[in-house]
């Protein structure tokens, strides 16, 4: 089955990893990387720090991408909106975006001292 992992140590990634999961409707798993099984899964623990990732079939994507698969994987309105997401022009936002609030998560709300590292 697909995962998501992300930062468990982080509120602020925790309350998305929720949202992520009730959308996904048992379509796929939502784990913290702190306690999954990286090693199985193909993933790094660096790669899992850094940013969201997104596990199907041996393919892990990334940050944006990660989250854009998750939205399609979602299906129903999020299909589309992770569709959209993934165009090349959309995409380019979607990573800048990522990047911005993924370097900011510290400042938003249920942040934890823990969002203040970068891993």
């Amino acid at each position: 089955m697909p995962t998501l992992l992300y930062d468990g140590d982080c509120g602020f990634c925790a309350a998305t990893a929720a949202r992520m999961q009730r959308w996904g409707r048992g379509r796929y798993v939502v784990l913290a990387w702190q306690r999954a099984d990286l090693g199985g899964l193909g993933v790094t623990r660096e790669q899992a720090a850094s940013a969201v990732q997104w596990v199907n079939g041996g393919r892990v994507l990334s940050g944006a991408e990660a989250f854009s698969a998750a939205l399609v994987a979602a299906g129903g309105f999020w299909h589309a909106v992770g569709w959209l997401l993934s165009l090349p022009g959309v995409r380019a936002v979607a990573r800048r975006t990522y990047a911005l609030v993924a370097g900011n998560r510290h400042r938003l709300p249920g942040s934890t001292d823990a969002c203040r590292t970068d891993g």
